[in-house]
């Protein structure tokens, strides 16, 4: 099954090669070739990660099996022919879709003419009921790439991590209790009398927001290449409600590896295709996605899909700010 590890050396195919392994839809698999990809054909790339597996964001029905399918690193897609959502989602690529090769990255060959309008017909849906575009992707369309659902105790998925090389036995363990550890907690609250919760029935790392009545909001308008820093746990719990959700936003519990770290703006962040419905949502409090920090997924099965986190500007403080202020 595993035909590519963690640091494999890959070049991707042409565009005209990957077209002709695609349907109608655009799709190897159910898995959907976007024109965002076209720009790496020909190039040389390092897999990142296995897809053997991806946490289902859509219908929540836990860990989904994917299979013949890497993530390639600096792979993520720029929007561009999807309205300029900017969730810069790292892309799926199937492994029919490149080939091994060994050396550094080389000049592309150059394609000859390719007709890609498959690609670009197969970016919308039909309308919306008030008219509104609806836009496909591959993350809106994810279901259909996957197979059955993975529950915890499908050891299989274990093995595929250390063996791909996703992570090592030690990450792999933690990743497992606390997935086990969730899901015993989640399944107390649902089954036990409030006082026989241990912890509340939190996850693991017994984050609890402490907000009260409509969460806290600030707008410290941050740009790209800006440094800031994460704010203390307890700082961020004052922001959150007992759900840790922000003005719609939530904030992982994994999130808090990051707590006091200093980091860059990567990009701000203010439209994203909506995964289930295909909209596009503007979003009313604007986010920021930083530089280097990608969702650990630990409470996710040490899910590989790594996602860049939004952060609301209220859970990070201005660094170049306050270093000003202490030498005046």
């Amino acid at each position: 099954m595993m035909g590519y590890k963690v640091g494999d050396v890959v070049e991707v195919l042409s565009a005209e090669e990957i077209l002709k392994t695609l349907d109608d839809n655009g799709e190897l698999d159910g898995l959907r070739f976007m024109p965002e990809m076209l720009k790496f054909c020909g190039h040389k790339l390092t897999v990142y990660k296995s897809a053997h597996k991806l946490c289902d964001t859509i219908e929540h029905s836990g860990m989904r099996r994917m299979r013949d399918a890497v993530h390639l690193t600096e792979s993520r897609c720029d929007g561009s022919s999807h309205g300029g959502c900017q969730t810069a989602c790292l892309l799926y690529w199937k492994t029919a879709w490149m080939r091994k090769v060994d050396g550094a990255e080389a000049p592309p060959k150059p394609n000859g003419p390719v007709d890609v309008s498959i690609l670009d017909r197969a970016t919308l849906r039909d309308p919306d009921t008030d008219g509104a575009p609806r836009y496909a992707c591959q993350a809106t369309e994810i279901l259909r790439a996957t197979g059955e659902v993975l529950p915890l105790k499908d050891l299989r998925q274990w093995f595929w991590d250390v063996r791909s090389g996703n992570s090592g036995i030690g990450e792999t363990i933690r990743g497992f209790l606390v997935g086990l550890f969730d899901r015993l907690q989640a399944r107390s609250t649902r089954l036990l009398p409030k006082r026989l919760w241990f912890k509340q029935g939190l996850p693991w790392g017994f984050f609890k927001g402490t907000a009260v009545g409509r969460t806290p909001v600030a707008r410290l308008d941050l740009q790209p290449g800006e440094l800031v820093r994460v704010k203390p746990k307890e700082e961020i719990a004052a922001t959150l409600n007992e759900k840790l959700f922000n003005r719609g936003l939530a904030f992982d519990d994994g999130l808090l590896r990051f707590c006091g770290q200093k980091v860059r703006v990567r990009a701000r962040v203010e439209r994203v295709i909506d995964e289930r419905s295909g909209r596009m949502i503007e979003m009313k409090t604007p986010s920021v996605v930083l530089d280097d920090y990608v969702c650990p997924g630990t409470h996710n099965f040490n899910c590989p899909r790594a996602h860049l986190p939004f952060w609301r500007e209220i859970w990070l403080e201005r660094i170049d700010q306050e270093e000003t202020h202490a030498r005046e």
